[in-house]
Formats: C-alpha cells, sequence, structure tokens
C-alpha cells in the first residue's frame, strides 16, 4: 500500500512550486516507481485556484483528515499570512511534533516562522529580513538561517520561491523515497537539461 504525502494548498497557490516533487513521488524515476501517493489537502473542500489559473479539488479539508500520511508540503502562493491559514496551524503542528516529513517553500516559510517552527531547525526562506519583518518576536532563530535556494536540517525542508528543484531533491532525500543516485539523476536532468552533466 502506498504512503500518502499531503500537499496543503491556500488560494492562490504557486502551481510551479510543487509540480517536480509530487511528479517523483506520484510517478516514478527512471525505471524505479515511488512508494507514495500524493494527496491534496486544504481548508475547506472547496475548488482552489492556483496563481496560474488551475483548479483542484482537494481530497482532504479540516474536518476530513487521514489518520496516517508520511509527511506534508505547505504550497507557496499569496495566502499564508492570512487567518485562513492560521486555522491549518493545528494540524501543521501536530504533524511536526509527531516527526513527519515537513516542506514548506516560498511564504510557507514566513507561516512556520509566524508560529514559530524554525526556531530550532536550520532553514532559508524568501529572504531574512521579511521572515524578521512578519514573523516579529515569535521567530527567534536568525542565527539558523542559512542563504540557499532549500535546507534540509532533519525531518524538515524550507526553500525559496526559486528553489522548487532544490526543495524537490531534499523532500525526497528526507523521505528516502529513491536511492540517492536516481534522486541526483533527477535533479541534474530538470536542473541542466541532462542528468550527465
Amino acid at each position: 500500500m502506498k504512503k500518502t504525502i499531503i500537499f496543503i494548498i491556500i488560494e492562490p497557490y504557486a502551481d510551479w512550486e510543487y509540480a517536480f516533487l509530487a511528479t517523483a513521488l506520484q510517478d516514478r524515476i527512471s525505471d524505479r516507481n515511488s512508494d507514495y501517493q500524493v494527496k491534496t489537502m486544504s481548508v475547506t473542500k472547496k475548488q482552489v485556484r492556483s496563481i496560474g489559473g488551475f483548479t483542484t479539488i482537494p481530497d482532504f479539508s479540516l474536518n476530513i483528515i487521514p489518520q496516517t500520511f508520511s509527511g506534508i508540503v505547505l504550497v507557496g502562493g499569496y495566502s499564508w499570512r492570512t487567518e485562513q491559514a492560521g486555522c491549518i496551524f493545528p494540524f501543521v503542528n501536530r504533524a511536526y511534533r509527531d516527526g513527519k516529513i515537513i516542506g514548506a517553500i516560498c511564504d510557507a516559510t514566513v507561516f512556520l516562522g509566524m508560529n514559530g517552527l524554525l526556531n530550532e531547525r536550520k532553514h532559508t526562506s524568501n529572504s531574512m529580513d521579511e521572515l524578521v519583518k512578519t514573523a516579529g518576536e515569535i521567530y527567534t532563530g536568525r542565527d539558523l538561517y542559512t542563504c540557499k535556494q532549500a535546507v534540509r536540517d532533519g525531518n524538515l525542508i524550507t526553500a525559496n520561491g526559486t528553489g522548487y528543484l532544490e526543495f524537490a531533491k531534499e523532500y525526497l532525500y528526507a523521505l528516502g523515497a529513491y536511492p540517492n543516485d536516481y534522486i541526483e539523476e533527477y535533479y541534474r536532468l530538470y536542473k541542466k537539461g541532462n542528468s550527465n552533466i
């Protein structure tokens, strides 16, 4: 039975930021199939629009949460600083405390900072200044900020909005979803246009 990774989307969400990770999890890399399946979640089961104009009907909502899952992905977008996003925090916090693999990209990293989940782990975001300004006194992890496309510290993966390939790679590593050489080949193929480079 396939293990579930839940992609959390809030309207309007950033289509491109999850695409490479979701594909690698839902399908295969090279000749090896994944042991994972991708499911989506939002505050409600109502359709959610992406920044690029795609419509998604979430598999889960805050009222319909699966009992078992291996990790969550907070997909970036324009709504992670809203009251609606705040409704999702108890679920995210529980997953974090339970040791699930947690991934956040772009402004979803600010959401983690605003809720105190970046204070003990190395992390990145779109900009440290923006993270400090938005998260305020709750954010005390400034010394752990790393200016990189994506950062993995244990079960936490963070990335800036242009680090979607690096984000995919680090999340796949955190899961142990494929052998390391498969993950590197996948990353090089889409980063360089050739897996042999």
